[in-house]
């Protein structure tokens, strides 16, 4: 069994690259980006001359790929098949026998090979005799199979939830939570160790890790740096906790994997509880206008690659805001930044709908249908765009202090925005694709669809900063000619919402007869 779950892995991971070109290339490229940042990560360990810094930073290394390992498979368990229990669950199989090949398993791939990578150049600048190598040489493999043992028992322990449709969302905002933490985490670390007269100074690094070299499995690591100052006892008992760790995480494995093979699954049980259309419902329009706002925002909310997208979007410009606060070049004006990445949500307006678009498409027999329908899509991105950016730009103005420049500064993200509902409405009817089904990040369309995906984004990128120049001219003039910059606000805002409706125009007089190429898109998810 433990050889058949092995070559099962490296079935799938071939079987997966042979899909698409693009998942080959992506893949590739990958592998060799992640290859290049560890070769440059380990060099710098191997180049530091105190051996007592080298030891401490490869304890924050460790601890920070203890937690990484232990939650990306929270974030990432759809995107890996041989990471999900529940598919083996019907065949007759003994836990013991999974645990093992599924552990042998998760050694194969670029993830594996680039953590090993990273432990062994942190070893190494660590070492210091020929006793210390002997427990690098123990260490380094026993650190990396509790790595890998704790990234499968998170992901067995949360199989369920991480397969339903709840875990999906979870997946979306916590990856989300995660990378603002992991970027507010990085320029702290950059502010800390940034030392103007030497450069990089290690030593706000000491504290954090004379706590962490005694947690496992960072203890294991650390026990290098222990066999080098000539304390065995100590060092052999680091290794013993992480080989206690091990053996607690192994058991946890074991015990969910039995959990799951002898208990039911809920999700095959009939829901008894009804859905009742809530009031706010009941404030749109009574007219096709107001169904087509409801069902794609409803269609937004459930579809967690949709809903990855919105909160990728609102997610980046906050951080885009946060950055330029915390790097010193703050300006009120990054908003408009927010209203260029939110307007574009309105592309590929019927991707998500699929195969299902074949019922609206029944009902376009009009401009005028053509025209309601375009317009309920375009109100719902606004829906959330517009509260988002009311809300971001006081912050921004509080956090750099330039309240006199918010007024024009929302003013021209209100045009980019309106430019981008515009432009992204019109290419939803000319360039439609796909949404694929599956939540695998390396695929953002489907099969022969991604050169029209490059085309749609970046080309609406150039055409909404193109469409904005007009108003950056305005503000240009009103400086220059020392005139009040406030009346921007209002001129932005029907600037906006004349080339949303110039494109809600445009595009519904060409629905109607491009409904059928928009259909054949749809079904090819």
């Amino acid at each position: 069994m433990v050889r058949t779950l092995v070559s099962l892995k490296l079935r799938l991971l071939r079987n997966g690259l042979r899909r698409s070109p693009e998942r080959l290339v992506g893949y590739i490229i990958g592998s060799a980006f992640g290859l290049l940042v560890t070769a440059g990560i380990t060099a710098g360990l191997l180049l530091l001359d105190d051996r007592t810094a080298a030891a401490d930073a490869a304890a924050v290394l460790t601890a920070a790929l203890t937690v990484c390992w232990a939650a990306l498979p929270l974030f990432l368990f759809s995107g890996d098949e041989s990471a999900d229990p529940t598919r083996l669950t019907m065949l007759p199989l003994r836990p013991r026998p999974m645990v093992a090949g599924t552990l042998l398993g998760a050694l194969i791939g670029p993830g594996p090979i680039l953590g090993l990578l990273l432990l062994t150049g942190a070893a190494a600048g660590a070492t210091g005799g020929p006793a210390s190598i002997a427990a690098a040489v123990v260490g380094v493999p026993l650190t990396l199979v509790t790595l890998l043992t704790l990234s499968r028992a998170v992901a067995a322990a949360n199989a369920r939830l991480l397969s339903s449709r709840r875990g999906k969302d979870f997946a979306i905002f916590g990856g989300l939570l995660f990378a603002v933490l992991t970027q507010l985490g990085n320029l702290g670390m950059q502010s800390a160790l940034r030392s103007p007269g030497t450069g990089v100074d290690l030593s706000p690094v000491r504290p954090y890790a004379a706590v962490l070299r005694w947690i496992p499995p960072v203890s294991s690591l650390d026990a290098v740096r222990t066999a080098a100052d000539g304390d065995w006892p100590l060092a052999l008992l680091q290794l013993a906790l992480t080989g206690a760790l091990l053996a607690a995480l192994l058991r946890w494995w074991l015990r969910s994997l039995t959990t799951l093979m002898v208990s039911h699954d809920a999700s095959t049980q009939v829901a008894t509880v009804g859905t009742r259309s809530g009031r706010a419902w009941r404030l749109l329009p009574d007219n096709r206008t107001g169904a087509a706002l409801q069902r794609h925002l409803r269609y937004a909310w459930r579809e967690p690659r949709a809903k990855a997208a919105i909160f990728t979007s609102i997610g980046m410009t906050g951080v885009f805001c946060a950055l330029s606060v915390v790097q010193g070049w703050s300006s009120v004006y990054v908003l408009v930044m927010g209203g260029l990445m939110l307007g574009l949500q309105s592309i590929n307006l019927f991707g998500m709908d699929g195969s299902a678009f074949w019922m609206v498409a029944q009902t376009l027999a009009t401009r005028q249908d053509a025209r309601q329908e375009l317009r309920g899509r375009a109100a719902a991105v606004l829906l959330y765009a517009v509260p988002v950016l009311l809300v971001l730009g006081p912050v921004l103005a509080a956090a750099t202090g330039q309240w006199d420049a918010l007024a024009p500064a929302l003013g021209i993200t209100l045009g980019a925005l309106g430019a981008g509902v515009g432009l992204g409405v019109l290419l939803s009817v000319l360039l439609p694709y796909a949404m694929p089904v599956d939540a695998s990040p390396m695929r953002s369309a489907a099969p022969g669809q991604s050169g029209v995906v490059l085309l749609n984004t970046f080309g609406a990128m150039l055409g909404v900063a193109l469409l904005t120049l007009p108003l950056g001219g305005v503000l240009l003039w009103f400086v220059l000619a020392d005139l009040p910059t406030w009346p921007l606000l209002p001129l932005g805002l029907a600037y906006g919402a004349g080339l949303a409706v110039l494109g809600l125009h445009l595009a519904a007089r060409r629905l109607p007869s491009r409904v059928p190429e928009i259909l054949a898109h749809a079904i090819e998810r």
